[in-house]
């Protein structure tokens, strides 16, 4: 196996870096304008996480491309890191947002696209009560505040690595056994040991310790970890947690923001899983803001026990744009004719192909890696198995080598998700695309591993 020479690493970066400077200047300019009034030149921080010195600005979108300002096409399987999974702007749902924009927006008041939209999710995911929030992070934190209000008990359980939005008490990890703030925390309301514990995902002796105290509220989990690379969960693993959290009382929330990639009633009907709450949130309404959280009749029961009409308003859950008029008239849109089972049978052959293109080029190059899929969704990572949970993962993370990857494949008309190396299809992604992909993935392989070449 290879080991990637970092002087290499450092000189075809910067070869790649300086093409991407010449090739961007439109870029260049309207982010040199933006330092004078946005954070870093950007309007949100994590945007100066993308590879290159400055972010690629978009002109326009469709499908599975998007253009630049100085007129470059790209196939896009970051796919607003799953907000625009139905694709960019698919007619259907662009139709329905523009349709209710003239009727209305906003009114604080329900429409009927509501009502549709509660049915439909009780007929994908079958939990029987609904309610609306404009963010997966809203909707957890709901469900959290939910399952403590009824469970009276005040700890959030979360596996290590993971990631539910901006949730505070998700922002917490191991060390030397001990629940601290996760790295790159900022200002953390209060020591996350005082909020959350922590476990390795698969480790079911951790979970049932972590649980035996019956202190702890809600286990709040992706049924497959996404936001660290693709983590798996073991045979076995999910018959355990269940039986384990209704042992202890403890509530079950299941985040399928990303996991709806699994298919169209997301990981949860894709593997007969159970939880007492569900989330769903960002390609919900083809990229507008939206989301939903879902809970049984037995937690719809114990909620009306516990919040009365006077209070309701008060409660630390809500908010007035959330369940708007155009939310709602976009998820039924994008429900009823966009991530619909059609759509599937066609991304997730197009992640198959995506996997089988880079494992071919990993096992060409002789890379110590691997590549693994989750339905639509598929990602490599720098270790030549499957992690086990989020510690392995994070511990293959190589900062330098992805950003040369991602810098690599931007120059070549392919946008790839900042955080890590994943790739989403849409409904609009072709094969064409993956194979586009691919070349590109082998050539930065050789590139990396070739003796005579040079940057």
């Amino acid at each position: 196996m290879r080991i990637i020479d970092r002087q290499r690493l450092a000189d075809l970066t910067e070869h790649e870096a300086n093409r991407f400077a010449a090739e961007h200047p439109n870029s260049k300019a309207l982010f040199e304008r933006a330092r004078a009034s946005l954070l870093g030149g950007v309007p949100m921080n994590w945007m100066v996480k993308w590879a290159g010195p400055f972010p690629v600005f978009v002109a326009e979108a469709k499908g599975s491309h998007f253009v630049d300002v100085d007129g470059l096409e790209y196939v896009d399987f970051c796919l607003g890191d799953t907000g625009a999974m139905t694709g960019h702007s698919p007619d259907a749902a662009a139709d329905a947002i523009a349709a209710q924009a003239r009727r209305g927006i906003t009114f604080m008041l329900p429409t009927e696209d509501s009502i549709w939209v509660g049915e439909e999710l009780v007929r994908r995911f079958g939990l029987p009560y609904w309610q609306f929030t404009l963010t997966a992070t809203d909707a957890n934190r709901f469900s959290i505040r939910i399952a403590r209000h009824i469970t009276e008990r005040p700890f959030v359980l979360v596996f290590n690595y993971c990631y539910h939005g901006t949730v505070d008490e998700s922002f917490a990890t191991l060390e030397n056994g001990a629940v601290v703030p996760r790295r790159g925390n900022i200002g953390p309301p209060v020591n996350p040991a005082e909020t959350t514990r922590v476990v390795e995902f698969n480790d079911l002796d951790a979970l049932e310790k972590a649980l035996a105290r019956r202190d702890v509220a809600c286990v709040l989990a992706e049924p497959a970890m996404t936001n660290v690379g693709i983590i798996h969960p073991d045979p076995g693993f999910h018959a355990a947690l269940r039986e384990l959290t209704r042992r202890t009382g403890t509530l079950l929330i299941l985040d399928e923001t990303h996991t709806i990639c699994a298919g169209p009633g997301g990981y949860s009907r894709a593997h007969n899983l159970d939880p007492d709450m569900f989330v769903i949130g960002k390609p919900l309404a083809s990229g507008i803001p939206a989301a939903a959280y879902g809970f049984t009749a037995e937690i719809a029961q114990r909620v009306v026990e516990k919040i009365h009409i006077e209070d309701c308003d008060t409660g630390g859950i809500g908010g007035t744009l959330a369940g708007n008029a155009m939310s709602l008239a976009a998820m039924r849109a994008t429900l009823e004719t966009v991530l619909v089972p059609e759509a599937y049978e066609v991304m997730i052959p197009m992640a198959e192909r995506f996997e089988r293109g880079v494992a071919s080029s990993i096992a060409g190059a002789k890379m110590p890696w691997h590549v693994t899929r989750l339905g639509c969704r598929a990602e490599y990572q720098f270790r030549p198995t499957r992690p086990r949970n989020g510690s392995e993962a994070a511990a293959a993370m190589d900062f330098p080598l992805e950003r040369f990857l991602h810098l690599h494949a931007l120059n070549r008309g392919i946008l790839l998700t900042p955080f890590h190396n994943m790739a989403l299809m849409s409904p609009a992604t072709s094969e064409a695309d993956v194979d586009l992909h691919t070349r590109a993935f082998g050539e930065a392989l050789r590139d990396l591993t070739s003796e005579s070449a040079s940057p």
